[in-house]
């Protein structure tokens, strides 16, 4: 019989709390839960109701979108600055289509999402061919992207910075409530029927249906941890994060997965742009001005180390989250909304420091 301290370490059982806190989404959780208290004694209850809770669902969707194409970059070792000017870019593009080219959507939706992808992998293709660090080419590509959004649209609409009569356009095309208004409206009218839910005098439900955007926030968000954990792709973006060379070396196509993911995070932003286009009716230059920042420290917050190689779609989902609550939950209390900068700086710090520390703890550092 084989004495303990001749068990491999890689088959020893590991108390639940020790494997829990080497989770990169527990500091993520953890923030839901304290800003969920903390509202809980300062807002309107009126935040926790079945409105409420989709007013701050809306936005932190439209972030997480963003959060976990970025998050699935940062795990594999790069950074895209650009994806905010990327919503402003590819919303003018798909403005332009239904507007100025009369496109139906079942074209001018695949149009602007493979556009965005070739966009994301020429941002790609610049950081692997030359080596420099994506933070700095994909800085750049930041003003570039914004201020091409300026000339298009002044281009587009005779000296105008908005591009305006997207709703004329779309409003009786067949796929716009895909992306655009509530979704399930029967359903929560047979429940206000049924006096499940909040409805106005006339017995109109206060909540008309499921903003699509949090649907398509559930769905990326479930896909994308299903890649990370469950397929050898996600292996192979953990592998190129963590250590590139050695991946290359055991096999890796490490430059395929760091182009895949500049263009999945830069379709994710033409996604959060054609939600946004529809919802509006219009699109202008400043459309996801710094949503690039938010995103990034949402993945941060959601357990993605700066340094690559870990991390959490799952994560990211819960940073949005929590975006999304201290935004709109600022309206429901007497603090002044300027606070909501102070809380991204601070989010920020705090969430670097816990993660360096949990990285310590992964790898036995001292």
């Amino acid at each position: 019989m084989p004495t303990d301290a001749a068990v491999d370490e890689r088959i020893k059982d590991e108390p639940f709390f020790s494997r829990m806190m080497k989770r990169p989404e527990l500091g993520a959780i953890a923030g839901v839960i304290l800003v969920t208290v903390f509202f809980l004694f300062t807002a309107d209850p009126a935040m926790f109701t079945l409105a409420g809770f989709m007013n701050f669902m809306s936005p932190a969707a439209q972030l997480g979108i963003l959060a976990i194409g970025a998050a699935l970059l940062m795990v594999g070792g790069e950074f895209d600055l650009s994806v905010g000017s990327m919503v402003a870019f590819t919303g003018l593009f798909f403005g332009a289509c239904v507007v100025t080219f009369g496109l139906p959507l079942i074209i001018a939706i695949p149009a602007t999402l493979v556009f965005a992808a070739c966009v994301g992998a020429g941002n790609g293709q610049i950081v692997l061919a030359t080596g420099l660090p994506s933070f700095i080419v994909t800085l750049a590509f930041l003003f570039i992207f914004r201020g091409l959004s300026l000339v298009g649209l002044k281009w587009a609409t005779d000296g105008s910075t908005q591009l305006r009569g997207v709703r004329d356009a779309t409003e009786n095309d067949w796929l716009t409530p895909l992306f655009s208004g509530d979704a399930f409206p029967g359903f929560f009218t047979k429940l206000a029927e049924m006096g499940m839910i909040d409805t106005f005098r006339n017995g109109t439900p206060k909540v008309t249906g499921i903003p699509v955007e949090i649907i398509w926030f559930v769905v990326i968000a479930l896909l994308a941890t299903y890649v990370l954990q469950k397929t050898p792709f996600g292996n192979w973006i953990f592998a190129s994060g963590g250590d590139a060379n050695a991946a290359s070396n055991s096999g890796v196509p490490v430059k395929r997965v760091k182009l895949i993911l500049f263009m999945i995070t830069a379709t994710c932003a033409a996604l959060v742009a054609i939600i946004t286009v529809l919802d509006s009716g219009s699109t202008d230059a400043r459309r996801g001005f710094q949503k690039e920042f938010e995103a990034i420290i949402a993945a941060v917050i959601g357990g993605c180390l700066l340094t690559g190689g870990y991390g959490s779609a799952i994560g990211a989902f819960f940073g949005a989250i929590i975006f999304g609550m201290v935004l709109i939950g600022l309206t429901y209390t007497d603090i002044d909304q300027d606070w909501y900068l102070v809380f991204l700086g601070g989010m920020l710090l705090v969430a670097v420091l816990f993660n360096n520390m949990i990285r310590k703890r992964v790898t036995g550092e001292r």
